[in-house]
């Protein structure tokens, strides 16, 4: 029945009738565009109208290399909702990446930034890309350049009527493709049904998620080329909050005035974008004071950057974990009333875990025998999840598909037969169902036949004061295996010495972990490079330091 299909126009169609007037901004360079739901519907249709008018039919692919801006959010919608499917493009991966996503899902038009674009010029005589057709340039004017056809957005869509006969696409319709980064391979293709998105959806604007309401002024800073930018241009629509977009690269100080001027209550990213933000209002004057919570994931949240956010400007921190397979967010760390009602370290505690699983998402983890593991906040195992908004496949990739799920993890025999998605992060649970990850199952370190967590390393290192950014990766050692090697960027200004510095670290790491988890060496850096989804380059680092040699004091015993 056509009637009862889970589909995401719903969410176009709710906030284009009942918050017409409700404000949507996004940054454009140093200028600020700002229209409402109701013309934003009456452009999501233009585009749709403009799509068809090149071509574009149910079941074809859009791709985008695009960073959060208006016109991107437009196709959120546009492309989706007239049955085809939006490929969100990460213009930040090598070239060589973007030529195989682009060849493997045979886009056959791509939108492209004006800044982004030579990312395209360069690959675009390429066998991949054959099956591009067009080229839009987001803006309004095209930028000289050698892709052909190119045109400009705003004639792209110039002249399209403003309403568009929505088609009743199946929910089983794909809507949505990202790839994984590619981190350890060819990265892979996940694709969302409009049934995916619409479960994800839902399941965002629930408390036990993120209660994204209409009074809400929601401003993503997650790329929306990143795992859909964790949905919130979706459920931030479905909600009728006013969504502020940022732009490409805010610094800082343009986060802060959007906070300010736009009123934004919630907010999401990274944390080293929250790190340079509590730098930048240590020596400035900003009101932040509309600000009432920060979705943080992508890495370790550090303890520190919590407790700052919470005392000093009322801010709570939700830390979250999640992976493109799941659409996005897959547990994040609310506190249930008992635990909100005990002490301030307890509810710290809590807060520096990844979370508890959203609703309509079960986990398993399971350890090495294959056993499903006590949640007793001590034994390691891999984590594994399912649910409505978890994929069951990649994308023409059948050997990563018989690697990467299983039937029954943990339990073999119970005949449930649905798909589990291992995730490949090694974590424990504690008896409340909190998940704390230990660590992605490639970058932890195996030394003299034990594991060490470079993520519980990393918050120790985070914790002082004098540290702004720290990464720890395993090297090659002629006795152990590997040894953990440590690299700290230190907060502008700081005045400890490196040597110093170094002891301290050492004293806190020894005061709460096993001698032998001690980096044997820290190195001090300017920046620490980061994939091209912002993380920690962690691959690129063992990389550069593969030959390194480091000097254990440690004894055999030990």
């Amino acid at each position: 029945m056509v009637g009862s299909n889970q589909l995401i126009r719903s969410f176009l169609w709710r906030a284009a009738q009942l918050y017409p007037d409700v404000d949507i901004v996004s940054r454009t360079g140093d200028a600020v565009h700002r229209y409402d739901y109701r013309a934003y519907g009456e452009r999501v249709a233009q585009l749709a109208n403009a799509l068809a008018a090149a071509g574009i039919e149910p079941g074809d692919r859009v791709g985008s290399l695009c960073w959060n801006h208006h016109r991107h959010f437009e196709t959120y919608f546009g492309v989706p909702c007239m049955g085809a499917q939006l490929h969100t493009i990460n213009p930040n991966l090598p070239e060589s990446h973007v030529e195989h996503i682009v060849g493997d899902a045979a886009d056959e038009l791509l939108f492209v930034d004006p800044h982004e674009r030579e990312v395209l010029e360069a690959l675009a005589d390429s066998e991949a890309f054959e099956s591009v057709q067009q080229y839009v340039v987001m803006g309004d004017t095209v930028p000289e350049t050698s892709l052909d056809p190119v045109v400009d957005y705003e004639s792209f869509i110039a002249g399209h009527e403003p309403s568009y006969d929505w088609p009743d696409v199946d929910e089983s319709q794909p809507a949505g493709m990202c790839y994984t980064s590619g981190t350890t391979g060819k990265p892979k293709g996940v694709e969302y049904t409009q049934q995916m998105i619409w479960s994800y959806t839902m399941t965002t604007l629930t408390p036990q998620m993120l209660g994204i309401t209409d009074h809400d002024v929601v401003m993503p800073l997650v790329p929306m080329f990143h795992s859909t930018g964790w949905g919130f241009s979706w459920a931030a629509t479905a909600a009728g909050a006013k969504q502020v977009y940022p732009g490409p690269s805010p610094d800082s100080a343009t986060l802060a005035r959007l906070i300010e001027e736009e009123g934004v209550t919630l907010t999401a990213g990274v944390p080293t974008i929250w790190i340079d933000l509590l730098e930048y209002l240590e020596t400035h004057d900003a009101d932040i004071s509309s600000l009432e919570r920060i979705v943080a994931g992508g890495a370790p949240v550090p303890e520190s950057l919590i407790r700052r956010l919470d005392e000093e400007y009322d801010v709570e921190v939700l830390q979250a974990w999640g992976m493109t397979e799941l659409t996005a967010i897959g547990t994040i760390a609310h506190l249930p009333p008992d635990i909100a009602a005990a002490d301030v370290e307890t509810r710290y505690a809590k807060r520096q875990k990844q979370g508890r699983i959203v609703p309509g998402l079960e986990f398993r983890v399971v350890s090495e025998d294959d056993t499903e593991v006590p949640w007793d906040d001590t034994t390691v195992g891999e984590l594994y999840v399912r649910g409505p908004s978890v994929t069951t496949e990649y994308y023409q990739r059948p050997e990563a598909n018989a690697e990467d799920f299983a039937a029954n993890p943990g339990r073999d025999g119970d005949g449930e037969g649905n798909e589990w998605l291992a995730t490949g992060d090694l974590v424990t649970v504690d008896a409340e169902g909190y998940i704390s990850l230990v660590d992605r199952d490639n970058d932890i370190i195996k030394s003299g036949g034990e594991w060490i967590s470079s993520v519980e390393l990393e918050n120790a290192m985070m914790a002082h004061d004098a540290v702004s950014e720290a990464t720890v990766v395993g090297v090659s050692h002629e006795r152990y295996q590997e040894r953990p090697l440590g690299f700290v960027v230190m907060v502008d200004g700081a005045s400890i010495e490196p040597d110093a510095l170094r002891a301290e670290l050492s004293e806190r790491i020894r005061a709460d972990y096993p001698k032998w988890w001690t980096p044997d060496e820290i190195q001090f850096v300017d920046e620490i490079p980061r994939t091209a989804t912002g993380k920690f380059d962690k691959m690129a680092l063992r990389g550069s330091y593969a030959d390194h040699d480091v000097e254990t004091d440690l004894e055999p015993e030990e």
